[in-house]
């Protein structure tokens, strides 16, 4: 069983930043593709950026050009750095990987990200 943590979240005013980080408990990310997810109350759970196994990111329309995810496959960890935060961008972040040819897919335990001044 694969274990994600995140961690990095927080209070931070408009227009700051975080970086959040997903930990996974053994080395998946080579093949398997990372997504954020995000949840603000009372809200659906929104796909906030996804990396694969080979690199290529993908972003929703709404964090384009302020979010970036990357990956450190030699620490099994996948960042999300977020700048020119927006009180919008409150919400529970997510961490899932996933991989499509076995239909499996972990999920973290989320963490806070509260914009507000």
């Amino acid at each position: 069983q694969v274990q994600l943590v995140e961690s990095g979240g927080g209070l931070v005013q408009p227009g700051g930043s975080l970086r959040l980080s997903c930990a996974a408990s053994t080395s998946i990310f080579s093949i398997y593709t990372v997504e954020w997810y995000r949840q603000a109350p009372g809200k659906q759970s929104d796909l906030v950026a996804s990396i694969t196994s080979g690199g290529s990111t993908h972003y929703a329309d709404s964090v384009k050009g302020r979010f970036t995810i990357s990956r450190d496959n030699a620490n099994n960890t996948v960042y999300l750095q977020m700048n020119s935060l927006k009180p919008e961008d409150t919400a529970v972040y997510y961490c899932s990987a996933k991989r499509v040819a076995t239909l499996t897919r972990y999920w973290g335990r989320g963490t806070q990200v509260t914009v507000s001044s």
